[in-house]
This record gives C-alpha cells, sequence and structure tokens, in this order.
C-alpha cells in the first residue's frame, strides 16, 4: 500500500505551486491585453525552454529518458500542449477567477484516475475534506457575477473543464515517471514539448506593434514563475505524494486567484465567495494535513 502521509517540504512545494498558478490566471488576462492568447503561451514556454537549456546537462540530458518516451510525450502532450490551448481559449471568454473556479473538479477527477490506474485508495478523511473543498468552491462559482471580460462564461468554463481533463493525465503520468526521473527533469520535458508544440503560432499569431510594460512582464512572470517555477514545485509534490492528496491542492487554486483578481483586476468578492474561500482552505487542510511517518506496527 502506497505510503499516504504528507511530508513538510511537499506540503509548502504544492502551496508555493498553486499561488502562483493562482497568479497565472490574473497574468494570462494582463499578458492577452498586449499579445495573442497562443502567442502567450509560445512565448512562456520558449522563456522556460531557455533556462532549461542552461540547465540541461546537469539533468541528465536525452539519456535520462531509458524508455520512457512514449510516456514523457504523453504527460507533456496533455499539459502544456492541449491545456494551454484549451485555457488561453477559455480566458478570452470568462473571467479569470470564474475559470480558476473549475479547476475544482480536478482533485475529484484525479481521484477517480489514481484509483484506476495508480492502485490509490482515498482515506475517508481525505473524501469529506475534498468534497468540502469543492463544495466551498462551487459556492465561489455560484457567487460569481458577469461582467465585460466573460462574454460567454458557459463556454469559457467549458474549455476550462476540457483543460482539467488534460490535467488529470499530466498529473496521474507525472506521478509514475517521478519514481525514476528528478522534478525538474519532467518539468524541462514539458516546456522543450510546448515549445515546439506552439512555436508554428508565430506563422499565424498576430506580432505586436508595441511592447507594452504590463503585458510584457506578465509574460516572464508566465515563463519563469509560472512555468519553470510552479511546474518545478508541483513536480516535486506529486513526486513525494500520493496523486490525488497532490491534486487536492489544486483547490487553493480558485482562492487565490480570486484574491488576486481582487487587488489587480478589480473582479469583486462577495461575502459568499469568502465563505467559500474558507470551506475551500477547510477542506484542503482536512484531505492533505501533512504528517509524519507511522510507526511500525501503527494501525
Amino acid at each position: 500500500m502506497p505510503n499516504t502521509q504528507l511530508a513538510w517540504p511537499a506540503f509548502f512545494a504544492l502551496v508555493g505551486a498553486t499561488l502562483l498558478w493562482g497568479g497565472s490566471f490574473i497574468a494570462m488576462k494582463i499578458a492577452m491585453q498586449g499579445y495573442s492568447p497562443l502567442l502567450v503561451v509560445f512565448c512562456r514556454m520558449a522563456l522556460a525552454s531557455l533556462v532549461f537549456a542552461l540547465l540541461w546537462r546537469r539533468l541528465g540530458g536525452f539519456r535520462a529518458a531509458k524508455g520512457d518516451w512514449a510516456a514523457l510525450v504523453f504527460m507533456a502532450f496533455c499539459e502544456p500542449c492541449l491545456y494551454f490551448v484549451f485555457e488561453a481559449k477559455a480566458l478570452t471568454l470568462t473571467q479569470a477567477s470564474q475559470a480558476a473556479m473549475v479547476t475544482a473538479l480536478l482533485p475529484l477527477l484525479t481521484a477517480v484516475a489514481a484509483a484506476i490506474f495508480l492502485k490509490e485508495k482515498l482515506e475517508k478523511k481525505a473524501v469529506a475534506g475534498l468534497t468540502l473543498a469543492v463544495a466551498g468552491v462551487a459556492v465561489m462559482s455560484a457567487s460569481g457575477q458577469a461582467s465585460a471580460d466573460a462574454p460567454h462564461p458557459v463556454a469559457g468554463n467549458f474549455l476550462e473543464f476540457l483543460a482539467m481533463c488534460c490535467a488529470v493525465g499530466y498529473i496521474v503520468t507525472a506521478k509514475r515517471l517521478a519514481a525514476r526521473h528528478r522534478p525538474l527533469y519532467l518539468t524541462a520535458v514539458q516546456s522543450f514539448t510546448g515549445t515546439v508544440f506552439f512555436a508554428p503560432v508565430l506563422l499565424f499569431a498576430p506580432l505586436p506593434q508595441t511592447f507594452a510594460v504590463g503585458p510584457t512582464l506578465a509574460v516572464v512572470f508566465l515563463g519563469l514563475g509560472v512555468t519553470f517555477v510552479a511546474y518545478g514545485l508541483y513536480n516535486y509534490g506529486v513526486s513525494r505524494a500520493p496523486a490525488a492528496k497532490a491534486a487536492a491542492f489544486i483547490n487553493l487554486i480558485p482562492v487565490f486567484a480570486c484574491l488576486l483578481a481582487r487587488v489587480m483586476l478589480d473582479e469583486a468578492l462577495t461575502p459568499a465567495q469568502w465563505i467559500g474561500g474558507f470551506m475551500a482552505l477547510g477542506g484542503v487542510g482536512l484531505t492533505a494535513r501533512p504528517g509524519g511517518k507511522k510507526k511500525a506496527g501503527a494501525p
């Protein structure tokens, strides 16, 4: 039976990743004020790949694959490739906070996939925590108000749901690969594959006439802070935690996204959204509270 405990380093890595991912929804909205959505995705992939190229020899190079090419390509094709195709379009149709709320479905989707493919078993406490967290995010979503930034929220939220389906494939595959590959190596493969996948965008996407400071800084944050750091932190957390528990932290993304959207995009938070946010935080705490290793002979 796999170890179901979560150590503090993995806990903080997963929280850090979700904080940066929450900020990525706001950064994407800002970046798309100056650049086309898929051009933003290509630039963030290319920027992260540039950093990984400098570290490639230390990561073991292509020799580290050792017959895992099919799984590595599938992981990267799920995320970032298809994931960002759906999410980039979703953010043109719905609010950053609403799209982030859809991510609440990911832990439940991952729990089912992990039970099927990784033979993981959720504890009763984890099931209760997941239910509370999802209920909290549902309250936040139902309390959201439409705005000019969300011309087609239903279509946008559905595209974000498709992105979550892709994320399930990434998390489950990364969990398997983490037994043989370092987290940074997996992140590098994702960045390089994403750069190649989105490169044709340069032939079709309109190039900017000027480089506005805000959107440009947002792209830099997406490339270094999210694609490089956040994915590295999450891959580290996945390598040291059950996939279902690691996925439970995704419920923090809409909480962070709503808070940041309020500050940076002036998207209002209602009292009900605050209540839902605290419910989501409590659910994650119940589902994935760090703990030490059990003593020998302990039940």
